[in-house]
């Protein structure tokens, strides 16, 4: 039966392409008429996109869905994105489940949005990923209430980590073309946008598979000179993508902010063989130091997991007094999380829940002493800061982030949210960054 059109709503799981995604739908959705739905309202139109890096993102990927059957329960409901894309069957099984899309068909879903399925049960429209070697190209999002925007600019991953679900939902590493690229982030700063954030799955491989070929260090070059962009930042970025030349552009650039965000996920030499990460805990301590010793004032933060198969206490240890010895600024803790789909799902000697639940409290808490001792640096310093465009819940401050990647509280009026601003930062309580804007 068809549908008119209505108010959608979209609730997105998971990283920043995700994030990236949705934001593409909702634009596409509001050209077609659709409006995004008012607060407490009804929906017309309910998409979820979905989540299955974890165990705990795929059941919060489930309850999101079912949340919003019991909230909209006359809209029609989509569920797409990864654990979409991995496992259908799970949601489509979902009472009041209309459309189960993969991955490469999510920009069908503006098409769907206006009618029913025909038949009993969800229609489930998944694709084989595997052999995919087209980019999925996006609208620009319309990234309306934030101040920062984010540019997909690659998909998929050819690493198989063996923890690791991604390329299974994600497919191999194809790239947007760096004219395509172009053509976004002068639409963004056109828009209005003071930062463009850079993302995809597996950024360091972009544009290996295009032809010609050209490098990630190639496309931000294209874009300093070429896009006028107040900030340009990175997503996450493998160890040994980051090159000389990638170290020597951040150094140099006005645009590309001194922030990485680096995958460790454990500092012992025989884990890390286990999951096939192609590096050493020596190698890795060795990179953040050269790095840092290059741009002293790069905020660094890693990924790191707890609980791998195998992970004895010794191992665990090794990668706590590595991170101990490294200047980073803040750490992504996830307790690992068996797929059925990847080998480390039989790796013999599985570490136990509680086991792995302390160690990853021991991280978090190794995290936020190092956060601390990174903001404290910087505290007597003048930075620029990028207020965000709504306060902080709590103090009722104004908020943002420096181009390192520190979150500042800033008193001051409604006209500094969307500029850059600069800043004196006064000091660390309780965690979080205090300052004032600089005369």
């Amino acid at each position: 039966m068809d549908r008119k059109i209505g108010s959608f709503c979209i609730t997105t799981l998971g990283c920043k392409v995700n994030r990236c995604e949705s934001e593409a739908i909702a634009a596409r959705l509001v050209e077609q008429g659709w409006k995004p739905i008012e607060p407490d309202g009804k929906a017309t139109l309910c998409v979820v996109n979905t989540c299955t890096v974890t165990q705990r993102a795929a059941m919060q990927s489930r309850q999101a869905v079912r949340q919003l059957v019991r909230r909209h329960p006359n809209a029609l409901m989509v569920a797409t994105g990864c654990y979409a894309q991995v496992v259908p069957e799970a949601l489509a099984a979902i009472p009041q489940v209309h459309y189960v899309v993969g991955n490469t068909a999510k920009m069908q879903i503006p098409q769907l949005a206006g009618r029913r399925p025909g038949g009993n049960g969800a229609t489930i429209l998944v694709e084989a990923i595997a052999g995919r070697r087209s980019f999925e190209d996006l609208p620009v999002g319309g990234f309306s209430r934030r101040t920062r925007a984010f540019v997909k600019i690659q998909d998929g991953c050819d690493a198989f980590c063996t923890y690791c679900i991604v390329p299974y939902a994600r497919g191999p590493s194809r790239s947007l073309s760096p004219e395509g690229v172009l053509e976004k982030a002068v639409d963004l700063v056109r828009q209005g946008h003071e930062e463009i954030v850079l993302t995809g799955i597996h950024i360091g491989h972009y544009g290996q598979d295009l032809v010609p070929e050209i490098s990630l260090v190639d496309l931000i070059r294209v874009l300093e000179c070429k896009a006028k962009i107040g900030r340009l930042r990175l997503s996450s970025i493998e160890p040994a993508e980051i090159t000389d030349d990638l170290v020597r552009v951040i150094a140099d650039s006005e645009c590309l902010c001194p922030h990485l965000h680096i995958p460790l996920q454990s500092g012992d030499d025989g884990v890390l063989s286990s999951m096939h990460r192609p590096y050493t805990a020596r190698g890795f301590r060795d990179l953040i130091h050269q790095v840092v010793e290059a741009l002293p004032d790069v905020g660094i933060g890693i990924d790191v997991m707890g609980g791998f198969p195998g992970e004895t206490q010794k191992a665990f240890e090794h990668t706590c007094r590595l991170i101990e010895t490294l200047p980073v600024a803040y750490l992504h803790v996830f307790p690992f999380s068996p797929h059925k789909t990847t080998p480390a799902h039989r790796l013999p000697n599985p570490v136990a829940h509680g086991v792995k639940k302390r160690r990853c409290q021991v991280l978090r808490k190794l995290g936020q002493i190092k956060r601390t001792q990174f903001y404290e640096r910087f505290v007597g310093s003048t930075m620029e800061v990028l207020i965000e465009g709504k306060r902080d819940r709590a103090t009722g401050l104004l908020q943002g982030f420096t181009p390192n990647y520190i979150p500042v509280l800033v008193p001051g009026d409604d006209r500094l949210m969307h500029h850059r601003v600069r800043v004196s930062l006064e000091a660390v309580k309780d965690g979080r960054v205090y300052g004032r804007p600089a005369p």
